[in-house]
Formats: C-alpha cells, sequence, structure tokens
C-alpha cells in the first residue's frame, strides 16, 4: 500500500494487509460481530474492538513513530472509513494521556471532543468550589463541567473522553467518563447518511466531574496537536486508496475501456501526490526525534501547525479528486448495490469535511503571511 520513497523506516514495518484484514474481519480480533459475507460493512462493536486491538500494539504519535501511526491509520481507512473514525480518536486520546502521565483505565473506549460551535460553551470550573457536584475535592486536578459541546462521536457508546473547556479565556483538556449522571448525548440530531454508525451530536454536561489533563492551554500549544491533525489526513487517504481499489476492479473488468483506464491514471497520479505529503510529514517528525519535547511548546524551528495545515489541504484536495473521478466513472450501479461501496463514498465525503476547505486555505495564507514558511 505504500509507495513513497519518503515514508520513514517505522512506516515500512507495518503490515498494512494484516491491518486491512482485521478490519475486515478475516483477521478476527475478539468474535462474532466481526463482518460476514453477508454484511461487508463492519457493524460498530466490531469497531471498537479493532480500535482496542490496535491500541495494544500502536505506540504513541511522537518524534520517531509519526510514519508506523500514519500507515496504520491508512491501513485501517483503506477497509473501512467509520472503522477509521473510530480508531483515530482513541489511539489519538492514548497519546495524549501517555504524554501528560494519566494512567488509562482497563478496557476503555475514548474520543477526543475539542470542536466549538456556535452558541455552544462548555464551562470548567474548580471542583474544591462547588460543594454540590458530588466530585472528590480532595484532588487538585478535579473541574467541573457544565454546558453543551458539539461533535461528540459515539459519545452514548465510549466508556471516556478527552474534552476541552473553557477556563476563562483559554481552553483545558480533561479527562471524563461518558457513564455518569449529567452526561446526556444528542444520538438523535444525527441524520447523516454518511458515517451513519458513527453519531457526533452535541453532548450536555450538568455537574459532571472530570479531571484536567496538563495545564490550561497545553492540548492545543504542543506538537502532537498538529501532528495529530497530519494522523486524520492519513485515514483521508486510506479511504480514497480503498475507493480507487473498487474503480482497478472495473477497469481490469473491462480492458477494452479506454475512459476506465484514464480515469484509473488520473487517480493513480492523485493518490501518489497525496501519498507523497503524508510520507514528507511523517518524516519530518520523525527526524526530529531528540530534538522536540512533543509534548508541550518546544524551541525546534518547525512550524508544525503551518505543515499540517498545507498537508491536510493537499490531501483534502486529491481525496476530493479521487472520490469524484471514481464515482463519475463507475456509475450508479455499485453505488446502488453495493453496500461497502455506498458507505465508503457516503462516509468519505463526510470525513473530509473535517478539513474547512477555503477557511483553511485562508488559514495557510494568513500564516505565511504572519511568520513566513514558505522558501520562495
Amino acid at each position: 500500500m505504500l509507495d513513497s520513497l519518503a515514508w520513514p523506516d517505522g512506516a515500512r514495518h507495518v503490515d498494512t494487509a494484516a491491518i486491512t484484514a482485521l478490519v475486515l474481519g478475516s483477521g478476527d480480533p475478539t468474535a462474532a460481530d466481526a463482518p460476514t459475507a453477508g454484511r461487508p460493512v463492519p457493524p460498530p462493536q466490531h469497531r471498537l474492538a479493532v480500535a482496542q486491538t490496535l491500541a495494544s500494539n500502536t505506540p504513541p504519535l511522537v518524534a520517531g513513530t509519526a510514519g508506523q501511526v500514519f500507515a496504520t491509520l491508512a491501513a485501517v481507512a483503506a477497509g473501512d472509513v467509520a472503522t477509521a473514525r473510530v480508531v483515530e480518536p482513541h489511539l489519538d486520546a492514548l497519546t495524549i494521556l501517555a504524554q501528560a502521565g494519566v494512567e488509562v483505565p482497563a478496557g476503555s473506549t475514548w474520543g477526543v471532543y475539542a470542536a466549538e460551535a456556535p452558541g455552544l460553551r462548555l464551562e470548567a470550573r474548580d471542583a474544591a468550589a462547588d460543594t454540590d457536584a458530588g466530585t472528590d475535592t480532595d484532588a487538585a486536578d478535579s473541574v467541573v463541567l457544565d454546558g453543551t459541546k458539539p461533535w461528540c462521536s459515539l459519545a452514548s457508546t465510549l466508556s471516556h473522553a478527552l474534552v476541552t473547556a473553557h477556563v476563562g479565556e483559554e481552553r483545558r483538556l480533561v479527562a471524563v467518563s461518558l457513564r455518569q449522571t449529567g452526561v446526556v448525548p444528542h444520538d438523535d440530531v444525527w441524520v447523516a447518511r454518511g458515517l451513519p454508525d458513527v453519531p457526533s451530536g452535541p453532548v450536555d454536561f450538568t455537574a459532571v466531574r472530570a479531571s484536567a489533563v496538563g495545564e490550561p492551554g497545553w492540548y492545543l500549544r504542543r506538537p502532537g496537536f498538529a501532528w495529530g491533525g497530519i494522523g486524520v489526513a492519513a485515514c483521508w487517504w486510506g479511504g480514497a486508496v480503498g475507493l480507487a481499489r473498487v474503480l482497478r476492479a472495473h477497469a481490469a473488468a473491462r480492458p477494452e475501456s479506454e475512459l476506465l483506464r484514464a480515469a484509473l491514471g488520473s487517480v493513480v497520479a492523485d493518490l501518489a501526490d497525496a501519498e507523497d505529503a503524508l510520507a514528507g510529514a511523517a518524516r519530518q517528525i520523525d527526524d526530529s526525534a531528540g530534538t522536540t519535547d512533543d509534548s508541550a511548546a518546544t524551541d525546534d524551528a518547525t512550524d508544525w501547525p503551518l505543515l499540517a495545515q498545507v498537508v491536510r489541504s493537499r490531501v483534502r484536495r486529491a481525496v476530493d479528486a479521487v472520490r469524484t473521478q471514481v464515482v463519475r466513472s463507475i456509475g450508479p450501479g455499485p453505488l446502488t448495490s453495493d453496500p461497502a461501496v455506498a458507505a465508503r463514498v457516503a462516509d468519505l465525503e463526510l470525513y473530509v469535511l473535517q478539513d474547512h476547505g477555503d477557511r483553511d486555505l485562508a488559514r495557510i495564507g494568513r500564516m505565511v503571511l504572519e511568520r513566513g514558511g514558505v522558501s520562495w
């Protein structure tokens, strides 16, 4: 699956075929809930089992492991986009908790909820000042959460989440059990046709106890925040690889079709561009090992937020082009009769909208004007 010469050595050691097989069920991590030939789209509980299985043998995303982590995420998405949408935040949360030195409860499953939305705000206050909240006021890092957090994927399914909450003018990361009184997910508002099994509605928090993770602002300032964003782009690319395989099969079945060959050639070029962006970023991160403390702000000269946004925008452009080309080339048949193909197209279309298109391109332009970052 990995063709770019830019990938660091760690990526080369990832058995991407075995990971994709695990996602699709032929590598069965647990069980009975694994997908079968009659159900080509993995069920939700299988996806959680995959996340926990991969967490046991995938290292935290730090300088020196980026190639391995990005290749793993891409291989997951090549098997099933929705599974990648479950696995990526679980692994991201474990990385963050490891960097912060926070112990992870055995068997727990995690999400990361850091999005904001107009009119919604989640506040965190010191638990010691709120004797009615039922919190452990002896713990110096205990906080109480009140308010609403948007875009909380699988909040009704996961056991825990890392959530950003406002403390004055800053945002602070907290770890919270989602299985306590006062946590109310709203899965009912999720009507998306893409990622329907990964509901990402808002969650209301009322006097909910949580534990602070790091100092205010730490989560957003560390290089790992930017690196995690590139990990999401690796999922987008992997999802597009899976879609390109559908087109390749169609072209192989109709070797006389010059149009299908041309479409396949276009997709090959687009995927290579996206892979080079990811592989180059992974090498740059891994080459910084020994010079970058990824758990905090550093003196490293690399502008990680700029790098991450450029990579994400490059991958988004390529994935959009691949999806458009594949759908146009294979026609309506697979989209109306093959549940795996229909799910992949819809899931990928929604997933890449985590990139904000022109708004994020404007962000790149603003960063370059304010602090440089390009050699020309």
